[in-house]
């Protein structure tokens, strides 16, 4: 995993993250102490937005990063928790599906965004500090090592993740092999999710 310092806008973010996902006890453990406890995530109901005390979850307020450990792979793709850590003082909300796309050293964008993946319900989270959702994202290997217009190239350096409802981005390192030009698609995501994410979704 690429060190998130060589970008000056995830570079405080950066130790906060990996402690984070230290903090996540390699992800998997602390997923059963998020759906144990209903301190760790709480989550609103499916059709009603968060509550008005509640504001939205900004890209300042947001830790992201790929869980690749917890890959679960079918035919053609891969299948990622994109996890989201509240690093600030405050509770916020998510709801909806993040924007994602794969960008490079320059963060200049490299094939198109990942599209929506309407799989499950979109649900409000409602993130206490410290406690992490996520998102799970389908790269597509086949999309991309197969597809005309696609050029494939390992110029990836970070995927650039706007969290639902906002313009201001933040960025997850992200190292494979993606399309250059703007043909297909080759990731999707989900919506966000409460919990850690793992493996099993």
């Amino acid at each position: 995993m690429k060190h998130l310092t060589m970008i000056p806008k995830t570079a405080r973010r950066a130790a906060a993250i990996i402690g984070a996902a230290s903090a996540a006890g390699l992800i998997a453990a602390s997923a059963a102490v998020a759906a144990g406890s209903s301190g760790a995530v709480l989550a609103a109901d499916t059709s009603r937005a968060a509550p008005a005390a509640v504001r939205a979850c900004t890209a300042d307020d947001l830790g992201a990063w790929v869980a690749v450990s917890q890959l679960n792979g079918t035919a053609g793709s891969s299948y990622y928790p994109l996890q989201f850590t509240n690093l600030s003082r405050h509770a916020c909300a998510m709801r909806g599906f993040p924007g994602v796309s794969a960008v490079d050293r320059n963060l200049h964008q490299l094939g198109r965004p990942a599209g929506r993946d309407h799989v499950i319900p979109v649900r409000t989270v409602v993130l206490a500090p410290g406690a992490t959702a996520h998102a799970i994202l389908r790269y597509g290997d086949v999309a991309v090592a197969t597809s005309p217009g696609c050029h494939p190239t390992f110029r990836t350096f970070e995927l650039r993740i706007y969290p639902p409802g906002q313009r201001h981005a933040t960025y997850a390192a992200f190292d494979f092999e993606v399309c250059s030009h703007a043909g297909p698609v080759y990731m999707g995501i989900e919506p966000v999710q409460a919990g850690v994410g793992t493996h099993s979704g």
